[in-house]
């Protein structure tokens, strides 16, 4: 049984390791250091701790008030929750580092600081289902996937806004709309189910996340920051 369980949990970290090292793939010219990439996967991690009890209160709070756990607004604000958290590991572990020092650090981050998150939500997943290997294939393209991309949408708006030095209203809007994106993606998950309708729509916005990182990359927008009194 043990042997069994620690096969599961390591076979958990699987889709998120996979598409780690996929997106690493995108920042190869000045990439991150290995320590900095390892910690913040870790505290990505480690922060699902601490969304469990604050989405438990939300969702008690909203079942209190009628609002039913497959509504939109219930949906989104759990989703909030999420997007937010993984937010704040990157902003409190990386942002003041001198290693964050170009717009698409903030990109690059916030996807691995997603795929943390999301690799302890999978283990959890997979120790508690009897499909386990199953069900991990569906989450490779499914929730592993979400979370890096709901996470990049933020990354590619905090960038933005380093650049333009409006960091606070461009990541307040990449907030707002990488929870949308989310809330949007678990409706579907409601009244579709898994299938290609709801994995179509990761794919398309997988090419709009990887095209933004292509433009941040582009000499003039990968210097950034302009001059802002702190630009990163």
């Amino acid at each position: 049984m043990t042997s069994s369980y620690l096969f599961y949990g390591a076979l958990g970290f699987l889709p998120g390791l996979a598409w780690l090292f996929f997106f690493l793939q995108e920042d190869t010219k000045r990439a991150e250091p290995k320590g900095l990439i390892l910690s913040t996967f870790l505290f990505g991690g480690l922060v699902t701790f601490l969304v469990l009890p604050f989405q438990i209160l939300g969702k008690s709070m909203l079942l209190a008030g009628g609002i039913a756990s497959g509504n939109p607004f219930h949906l989104f604000i759990l989703a909030g929750i999420e997007e937010l958290f993984k937010w704040s590991v990157v902003y409190a572990w990386i942002s003041r580092r001198k290693e964050f020092d170009e717009p698409i650090d903030a990109m690059v981050y916030m996807v691995i600081a997603a795929l943390g998150f999301v690799s302890v939500e999978n283990v959890a997943t997979v120790l508690r289902a009897s499909n386990g290997v199953s069900l991990l294939t569906l989450r490779f393209i499914g929730a592993t996937l979400l979370h890096c991309l709901a996470s990049g949408i933020v990354g590619y708006y905090w960038a933005r806004g380093i650049i333009a030095c409006r960091r606070a209203g461009y990541l307040a809007f990449g907030l707002v709309a990488a929870t949308l994106f989310h809330t949007i993606f678990n409706y579907l998950m409601v009244i579709w189910g898994p299938g290609m309708r709801v994995t179509s729509l990761l794919v398309l916005l997988a090419f709009v996340i990887l095209r933004d990182f292509e433009e941040l990359k582009r000499p003039g927008v990968a210097a950034g920051g302009g001059k802002c009194e702190r630009p990163f």
